[in-house]
């Protein structure tokens, strides 16, 4: 069965798709496209215009259950071929996704409603964890220990943990799914995902061409439908040995508790509350792209986003005049119409938090310079906006807002800002504008966050441990820590006596 199940896509843009094969509405499972048996779907539609793209298999717990039987049978195999052999099924896979960059970037932007631009960045960017790691795989080895021991010989290797379970947002469809995979993969280990059932079609694409590339049946199971159903079937079921999620603070508590008693390996990217702290010797110029980059990127919606801007209090008026000039530049519209920046948010419940926020910050005092309202081009468009003199106990302070409303207060000292930047649960990712190289390395160690980006915005990628301190993660993706994720250490004692 191919691609679309149950009733036809209406969306006129799917037209546009050159290689029509990539629009999946059937799960995959064992290397099958699959429905649901008694046909239920669900229906997934683009944001920008409420038109709907596909209606989806809604897979229920039992057919989950048979999913995970699948990807345990396919592991013995997969775990057993050599590194390299997989290796060269990751490149194919990564080369077949560049190949489609275009139609796969139409989809995501028919889902999820970011910019056709930002979509072909993730594009490239997903591929580029399948690039890293069909090459990381082919050097997990193992470690020789000087022995302690007369007569033995000590090996230490890592081995393929067994199924994983993938969970992942509807923010980033494609990239979280492959860093993720891709780690899990090259390990030798098989994966059972579930994409969010708001963005699915990007995760079945990706099957599509995985199975083009030579993963074999079963290695790469898609499972769509309700996240309760089938993501607790995979908590609950000892088979599936490790589960990698990404998503809030909140879910990724639940989803512990419920691996609990199966001690599964948990790896976790949860909630963010980013600060961008900028010094008063920045250049405020420099200072403001950043923070345009650093918070309107996919409209706001990023767990790396900056949710709370601190600026020296000598330039904060200019920096607030020079960044509400640049944020009324920002186009806003459709993600296939050219140049736009600002995309639609998600869903209803996401604008109506960024208007909780905004009203909240300021019946407390905060000022609306710019924004401030859902904007004219559609019933999920929320237009960019600037809030100042933000108080420390707004909302918007403490909790993530996944919209496109910047938050900006003034701090006095490094002392006082470093204490306000850390007050949080969250520790992610910082931001650090200065030119002060002894202020860089200070801020460098004094901030309680797994990632900290000094003077630009953009530092993920394949080489590097992707992950928070705190409540914001468990684990590292990316990096050979992110496939060391996915094994376990074995020790072997060899006796060596004549």
């Amino acid at each position: 069965m191919n691609a679309v199940f149950a009733r036809p896509a209406c969306h006129d843009a799917l037209e546009r798709l050159k290689d029509k094969h990539l629009l999946k509405s059937l799960a995959y499972v064992g290397g099958r496209w699959v429905a649901n048996s008694a046909n239920r779907t669900f229906e997934v539609k683009d944001p920008a215009s409420d038109v709907p793209v596909a209606w989806v298999a809604a897979l229920d717990a039992d057919e989950t259950g048979k999913a995970i039987e699948t990807a345990a049978d396919a592991f013995p195999k997969w775990r057993a071929l050599l590194p390299q052999e997989r290796a060269a099924i990751l490149r194919k896979w990564y080369e077949l996704m560049l190949a489609a960059k275009d139609d796969l970037a139409l989809i995501m932007t028919l889902e999820q409603g970011k910019p056709l631009a930002e979509s072909l960045g993730e594009i490239a960017y997903a591929a580029s964890f399948i690039e890293w790691y069909a090459e990381e795989g082919k050097r997990l080895n193992a470690e020789s220990v000087t022995s302690h021991l007369p007569d033995a010989e000590m090996i230490v290797r890592r081995e393929a943990l067994g199924v994983v379970g993938i969970v992942t947002p509807w923010n980033f469809p494609s990239a979280m799914v492959t860093r993720k995979a891709a780690a899990a993969l090259a390990a030798g280990c098989t994966v059972v995902a579930h994409p969010s059932s708001e963005t699915p079609l990007s995760a079945l694409a990706l099957a599509e061409l995985g199975e083009r590339a030579g993963l074999p049946a079963g290695v790469f199971n898609v499972l769509t439908g309700n996240a309760a159903t089938i993501v607790g079937r995979m908590c609950e079921d000892a088979r599936v040995r490790a589960m990698s999620f990404t998503g809030s603070t909140e879910i990724g508590r639940l989803i512990a508790g419920q691996c609990a008693p199966t001690m599964k390996r948990l790896v976790m990217e949860l909630g963010g509350h980013a600060p961008l702290i900028v010094f008063d010797d920045a250049d405020i110029g420099k200072a403001v792209e950043i923070a345009i980059n650093a918070k309107f990127a996919t409209s706001g919606q990023d767990c790396l986003a900056a949710n709370r801007i601190f600026v020296q209090r000598p330039i904060l008026d200019a920096f607030n005049t020079a960044f509400k000039a640049r944020i009324e530049t920002l186009k806003v519209g459709t993600g296939l119409e050219p140049d736009v920046e600002i995309g639609p948010l998600m869903h209803e419940r996401a604008v109506e938090k960024a208007e909780e926020h905004v009203t909240d910050a300021i019946r407390r005092g905060a000022k609306c310079l710019t924004g401030g309202k859902r904007h004219a081009a559609g019933p999920l468009f929320y237009a960019p906006t600037l809030l100042t003199d933000v108080p420390s106990d707004a909302l918007i302070m403490h909790e993530e807002t996944f919209a496109p409303v910047a938050a900006v207060t003034a701090f006095d000292t490094e002392e006082e800002i470093i204490a306000r930047a850390n007050d949080t649960e969250y520790g992610l990712v910082a931001y650090v504008v200065t030119e002060n190289g002894a202020r860089q390395m200070r801020l460098g160690r004094a901030l309680e966050y797994g990632m900290v980006a000094i003077n630009r915005v953009k530092i993920t990628g394949g080489p590097i441990p992707f992950g928070g301190w705190k409540q914001s993660g468990v684990g590292r993706e990316g990096s050979r820590h992110g496939l060391e994720a996915f094994t376990e250490l074995k020790y072997l004692c060899i006796d060596t006596a004549a």
